[in-house]
């Protein structure tokens, strides 16, 4: 269909692509990976709940870094006079920046990227801070060469899809610190940071055209709200180009009686942070968060604030049985590195994956998310149009598992992935019991495919 308007860009349906996918890469990385410093100990969601003052003065996010630097009294702006002394600015990191990057190879990172087992890439273009990754040919009108000296964007995306994979693009609609210097410390200056000139929103819709027209980009992943425009404009351009292009929730704008124009809130699906949503949702949502409790790379981060590779497989798994992807953040060093602490959890995300993958690309929510085994091992559900998978969360003590409220067909095969014998299975009245291998390996998690699929009205 050809998309003209918002009654058109509010028929677009999610891609099946997108749905199949469940596991993207979000990529971190700007001037702020060189200091590459942020309180740590708490994730978004604790250091929130201790109140948005602290939580900005605290911020654990190390690409804030600029705007904790301007936040007097903050362990940040203490961090940098310590480290680089008082007449050390911001913008002082660009040389450094750049020079670094001369190293970086995107080969590495697509590599590695699909060992992990994802099937698309959002990187950052542009965070708050303002900085570009890529030579637009829209500059910074308040900074001359405030940009990386490589089209980061350009290299990565040939080799992500050299890889087959998705490319799409994260931009910082509202706030950019090179616009607006005043820091965000509490809920009205957060508010209130959000640029409304009419340079910025010019330059700010440039900067998407350019990415969607140059780059390519199939995901548009917009950051806290975008600037007081006619966004659907961008959205029917985009649709029209990418039907099978997906746009995120948060181009919100709240609108003002002098704003001549639609508020947008169209969107694919919806993006809560270092969130997983407790039900399945009809509505497609990606969670999205770091390894650890930061974005960008924060390398006062220990081993112990990362997650490690079994909780993230049980987490991934969950978040797919309730009809969410995950977008799983790297931070890289500032010359590229990814850190052996986040490339060991990819890679062991990927090796679960090479033998349960069935059981998670191209599945959809079955008519329940949960279930519990009468040892209390819990269960997750995903569903194929000929099968119904069973991954349970932890390895079985016994010989024999028996999952509560499940009921099968008679002429059911089950069969345990990575293992190529049938299960033998018996139901007992309302509960499936199954007997367990021997041999059974270790593993964070164990996928049981039963074929032909329970009838949805079963249970």
């Amino acid at each position: 269909m050809r998309f003209t308007d918002y009654k058109s860009v509010k028929k677009h349906k999610v891609p099946d692509w997108f749905h199949n996918a469940k596991l993207g890469i979000f990529i971190h990385w700007g001037l702020y990976s060189v200091p590459a410093f942020a309180v740590t100990g708490l994730d978004l969601v604790e250091s929130m709940k201790r109140g948005l003052e602290e939580h900005f003065k605290n911020n654990p996010y190390a690409e804030w870094y600029l705007n904790s630097l301007r936040i007097e009294g903050s362990p940040t702006q203490q961090y940098h006079k310590d480290m680089y002394g008082e007449d050390f600015v911001y913008d002082d990191f660009i040389p450094i920046f750049n020079e670094e990057i001369k190293k970086w190879n995107p080969k590495e990172w697509a590599e590695l990227f699909n060992k992990a087992g994802a099937k698309y890439v959002v990187l950052v273009t542009k965070h708050h801070d303002g900085f570009l990754l890529w030579p637009s040919k829209y500059p910074n009108p308040k900074k001359q060469n405030y940009k990386a000296s490589r089209d980061i964007v350009g290299e990565l995306s040939k080799e992500v899809r050299k890889k087959g994979l998705k490319m799409g693009f994260y931009y910082s609609g509202t706030l950019d610190w090179s616009f607006k210097l005043e820091p965000i410390k509490d809920g009205i200056s957060f508010v209130e940071n959000g640029v409304r000139t009419p340079e910025y929103i010019e330059y700010a819709n440039n900067h998407w055209y350019e990415l969607i027209n140059k780059y390519n980009g199939i995901i548009l992943w917009n950051d806290i709200g975008y600037v007081p425009t006619n966004a659907y404009e961008i959205f029917t351009y985009f649709y029209n180009k990418f039907p099978e292009g997906v746009i995120n929730d948060r181009w919100k704008y709240t609108k003002k009686k002098e704003d001549n124009f639609r508020v947008a809130y169209h969107h694919d699906f919806i993006t809560p942070e270092y969130e997983v949503l407790k039900k399945i949702k009809k509505k497609k949502w990606e969670t999205n968060r770091g390894i650890g409790n930061s974005y960008g790379y924060n390398k006062i981060e220990k081993e112990e604030d990362y997650l490690d590779s079994e909780k993230l497989i049980r987490m991934f798994i969950d978040i797919v049985s309730k009809n969410g992807n995950l977008l799983l953040n790297v931070g890289p060093m500032v010359d590229g590195t990814i850190p052996e602490v986040q490339r060991k959890v990819l890679l062991n995300l990927g090796k679960w994956l090479e033998i349960n993958g069935e059981s998670i690309y191209n599945t959809r929510p079955w008519v329940k998310a949960e279930g519990i085994t009468i040892d209390g091992v819990e269960v997750r559900y995903t569903k194929t149009q000929e099968s119904l998978f069973v991954i349970l969360l932890e390895k079985p003590e016994e010989k024999e598992l028996e999952i509560k409220s499940l009921v099968i067909k008679e002429n059911s095969t089950v069969q345990l992935l990575g293992n190529n014998n049938e299960i033998e299975w018996s139901q007992m009245e309302e509960n499936l019991k199954l007997k367990i291998p021997d041999d059974l390996f270790n593993s964070p998690a164990y996928s049981f495919k039963i074929t032909p699929r329970p009838d949805e009205d079963i249970n």
